[in-house]
């Protein structure tokens, strides 16, 4: 049987500043924007390349739900990624070579924390 993670949610405060920050900033891929009713909002976003996408939005959780620490997003080049990143204004740490994996960590609006990740080949 197969088991794919294909959504994780993420909390936030502010919605369209979420959405900004993963859009704009990130370059995630906005599959669905759609407010189904009762008050309730749902934003999906996929990073480029991805099969697993996140989901910010209104009504799913707490807005002061704990936030999510140490996503990975695996890169090619962690120092191309990092540059597209701080370009976009986005502030990410140095890259750390943890013995052949490199590390670059940075967070979005609400405090949820990733780390672009490069692995040996």
């Amino acid at each position: 049987m197969d088991m794919r993670l294909e959504l994780v949610p993420l909390p936030t405060s502010d919605v369209d500043r979420s959405k900004t920050f993963y859009a704009e900033g990130m370059g995630f891929v906005v599959d669905h924007d759609v407010e189904p009713g009762n008050g309730m909002r749902v934003v999906q976003l996929t990073p480029p390349g991805s099969s697993c996408s996140i989901v910010i939005g209104v009504g799913m959780s707490a807005p002061d739900a704990p936030r999510v620490q140490n996503l990975h997003l695996v890169v090619d080049d962690i120092e191309q990624a990092r540059e597209m990143l701080s370009q976009a204004g986005i502030d990410v740490s140095p890259v750390q070579d943890m013995g052949g994996v490199k590390y670059a960590h940075l967070s979005d609006p609400d405090g949820n924390t990733w780390a672009l990740q490069q692995l040996a080949r």
